[in-house]
Parts: C-alpha cells; structure tokens; sequence
C-alpha cells in the first residue's frame, strides 16, 4: 500500500474495520482467496457463484454455531464464577441468582422502580476488563431505575443513597444471547461497582 495514495489508504481502512467486525463475530478462519472472490463479484457486479439464498443461508449457520459455542463457553465459564464467588463471606445470593456485596453504607432515600437515579458505576466482565466506567469519565450518569439492566434493576432498589455496592451479575440478568457489542460477548456474567449518588 502506498501511504500517500488517498484511494489505497481508504481502501486499507476499510478492509481493517471489515476484518475487524469479522473476527468479533467469530469469522477467524475465512479462506482469504474465496473472501476476495465473493467482494469483488458484488464490486463488479459479476454473477455470484452461490445464489444468495444460500449466502445467507451459510452465514445464518454460522451465526448458529457461533452463538451456541459462545452459550457454552461463556454460561461455563460464569456459572464456575458465580458458584466460586458466593462462598466468599461477604458476598450475599438473591433468588434471582444476582450477588452482591457492600463496600460502603449510606443511609438516604431507596429508589422504587419508577425513580430516576444518578449513579457512578464501573463495569468490568470477569477477567477483570473495564468496558464501561463513568468513575473514569468523572462524570456521573442519570436513569430510570427500570431503565437498565434486570441485574441493576433489582440491586438499585436494595441500595440506599450513599451505599456503594459490587455487583457479581448473572448473563440473563445483563445482556444474555444477545451481548453488548464488542467488549461483552453473548452470555456473559458481568461485574459492576455502583455508588447511588442521588434519587431524583
């Protein structure tokens, strides 16, 4: 690639961003010369040597297995998790399987489910990456407290203006199948520390 031509080094920047939203979506392997083929058959508008019935017929498969081996790998992996955590002394178990523990207490007003709350928060999945922090940001966020995640739903009602808790949240009460964009894959048990600022 020559850096100085324009055309190039747009054409190399989408093929990074291209490649890049393959490989979250579990596209490692393609086959590169194949790949090419099928990009410049659409380019050109050349016949496609697969109808495309059966262009998205593969990639709908491919979305399949790659959903169920995330399902496997994730739930494993955040079921080993949870189990491990709720041992330790302090951390308490819902019935809806969220955990929790309090770092700090507050003693202010209780959101009710139809409140507006303001909170700082830090989100991390459980090898310990930061995919969303409002600490880091120095700026604290505002919501409904039926706004959000089921997780943050229930544990935002227990929490008092003032208490700081970590949340240890199971994936169907996050982001199940669906995940959250690159950082949270589907079915992944996730990890938040929230201080309640205020109940607006």
């Amino acid at each position: 690639m020559d850096k100085n031509n324009a055309k190039q080094r747009l054409s190399y920047a989408v093929g990074v961003q291209i490649a890049g939203n393959l490989k979250q979506s579990g596209f490692e392997e393609l086959e590169p010369k194949s790949f090419s083929e099928g990009i410049m058959d659409i380019l050109k508008e050349n016949k496609l040597q697969i109808p495309f019935e059966e262009v998205q017929e593969e990639i709908n498969a491919h979305y399949a297995k790659f959903q169920a081996r995330a399902k496997e790998e994730n739930a494993t992996v955040g079921a080993t998790f949870l189990n491990k955590n709720k041992e330790k002394e302090d951390v308490i178990e819902l019935p809806s399987g969220l955990q929790y523990r309090v770092i700090s207490k507050g003693d202010g007003k209780k959101p009710t489910e139809k409140d507006m709350v303001t909170t700082h928060y830090e989100g991390r999945t459980i090898d310990g990456k930061v995919f969303d922090s409002s600490f880091q940001r120095g700026e604290p966020a505002s919501f409904p407290v039926n706004g959000v995640i089921k997780g943050w739903t229930e544990a935002l009602q227990l929490m008092s203006v003032g208490d700081k808790y970590e949340l240890f949240v199971p994936s169907e009460l996050a982001y199940g199948e669906q995940g959250a964009g690159a950082d949270i894959p589907p079915y992944s048990t996730l990890i938040f520390e929230v201080e309640l600022l205020k109940v607006n």
